[in-house]
């Protein structure tokens, strides 16, 4: 309980002192709570297990199935919406936001919800569904929906979600929720650089051709060179401004 309690610390700026922690983070007593579930569910009380459950959910608006396995350090922020299925893993050091929802797509018993990697953050309102894996030190952006697996170290944004890879560890630990960075978009500006590199290679071949380029005044050439600007001279892009 002491380790749960200093993760709070570590992970949540806004706690002030043990005695706000302790009566008002619904995301510990959730954690607590399920500990005692599962403890009741190993042990083949299902009914007191998900009694338990069912108990947590109404003081916190946290469910969490007693049959999911959660690891150390595990914290949920805010708490309110949250879903966690029965079959669910989760690793070591995962952070939740907000109505994230760790769902299945199957009727079938079995393995049918996610399995979460150590140091996996998912971001407010995402929802991971099947028995899909997210691979350590990965980041789910807000409002995503991941429905295929996530590889180690790599961030998935959009619905359905979008990967971006070759993060190192020091990069995602800088990367927060609104940093998190959005694949089409990086495509665009990249295919963007590579037009406007093409363009003034062919100016200058022309150029020692005798043939003279466009106008840079003309209306067409300028309203290209705005529209340019989204993909490499600004992040609006990114944030919607070019979509």
């Amino acid at each position: 309980m002491k380790e749960d309690i200093r993760t709070v610390f570590e992970k949540d700026p806004a706690a002030r002192s043990l005695a706000e922690v302790l009566t008002c983070y619904p995301g510990l007593h959730a954690v607590w709570l399920h500990r005692l579930a599962h403890a009741l569910w190993r042990r083949q009380w299902w009914f007191w297990g998900r009694f338990v459950s069912h108990m947590s959910r109404f003081f916190t608006g946290i469910e969490i199935h007693p049959g999911a396995r959660i690891g150390r350090r595990f914290f949920i922020d805010h708490g309110s919406g949250v879903v966690i299925g029965e079959t669910t893993e989760i690793g070591d050091d995962v952070h939740l936001y907000q109505g994230v929802v760790l769902g299945g797509v199957s009727l079938q018993k079995g393995k049918r919800h996610p399995a979460i990697g150590d140091q996996v953050m998912i971001g407010a309102g995402s929802i991971v569904l099947g028995p899909v894996t997210v691979g350590a030190g990965a980041r789910i952006g807000a409002a995503s929906l991941v429905v295929h697996d996530v590889p180690p170290r790599a961030v998935a944004v959009g619905v359905p979600a979008r990967l971006g890879f070759g993060f190192s560890e020091a990069d995602l630990r800088e990367l927060t929720d609104s940093k998190l960075p959005d694949p089409i978009a990086e495509a665009f500006k990249f295919y963007g650089r590579q037009m406007e590199t093409l363009e003034e290679r062919l100016n200058e071949i022309e150029a020692r051709q005798g043939i003279h380029p466009a106008d840079p005044d003309r209306p067409g050439v300028e309203k290209k060179r705005r529209m340019m600007s989204f993909f490499t001279d600004t992040e609006e892009f990114e944030t919607g401004a070019g979509i």
